[in-house]
């Protein structure tokens, strides 16, 4: 499975984060070697083997703190060495950069995003094309409209979505964007969203 893992550098004191690390280790490595810095924080939006598979490498080679909602490892008993819980709206600071985590059910139970000043770091909550799939263990679509109309009413419109996978678009594009071009974002009712979200033999599933 094709994942975005993203490094956020502070400018000012080259403390780093990574966000959901997976698959291509070497590739990570080279490029923290590239820019002259190591993993402090493992950054996690939640606990799907895609978005974890290099948490336990990073954390022996490099020590790193690792972070992931209380929620997501209470269900599913994530476990990992140097493990944090985080919770709603709780601030994380990297150097100079401050990281809120919103806490976006839906995907899965204790799924989070983190907020920047002018980025959004969704994992598998909200897809530039679409939103996440809402049935597998813990998932609800419920909570995934609750968690877009949240998104939507806490993030200011210039900041830039970068999920965990595309589907056609480059990350990066604005929640004005979204607004007007993601189909999910459009829902004001519950009871519509979850039955498009939830209707059967989607040929999209991810994103239409």
């Amino acid at each position: 499975m094709f994942n975005f893992n993203y490094i956020i550098v502070d400018k000012s004191s080259r403390q780093t984060a990574i966000i959901d690390p997976a698959w291509n280790e070497g590739h990570i490595i080279r490029t923290f070697d590239e820019l002259g810095v190591k993993p402090d924080l493992i950054l996690l939006t939640h606990s799907h083997i895609d978005h974890v598979n290099l948490v336990p490498q990073l954390v022996e080679r490099f020590h790193s703190r690792v972070y992931m909602s209380a929620q997501e490892i209470d269900f599913y008993h994530f476990h990992s060495h140097n493990l944090f819980p985080l919770y709603d709206l709780e601030e994380i600071q990297l150097g100079e950069t401050r990281m809120t985590c919103l806490l976006t059910p839906g995907h899965t139970v204790g799924s989070l995003c983190f907020l920047l000043s002018d980025s959004l770091f969704t994992g598998d909550t909200i897809f530039t094309e679409g939103c996440g799939i809402c049935t597998q263990t813990g998932g609800s679509p419920e909570q995934m409209f609750e968690s877009i109309q949240r998104i939507k009413k806490l993030v200011p419109p210039h900041v830039h979505v970068y999920p965990g996978h595309t589907y056609g678009k480059a990350p990066g594009q604005s929640i004005d964007y979204l607004l007007l071009n993601n189909i999910y974002f459009q829902f004001n009712k519950k009871e519509q969203f979850v039955q498009f979200r939830m209707r059967k033999n989607q040929p999209k599933l991810f994103f239409t």
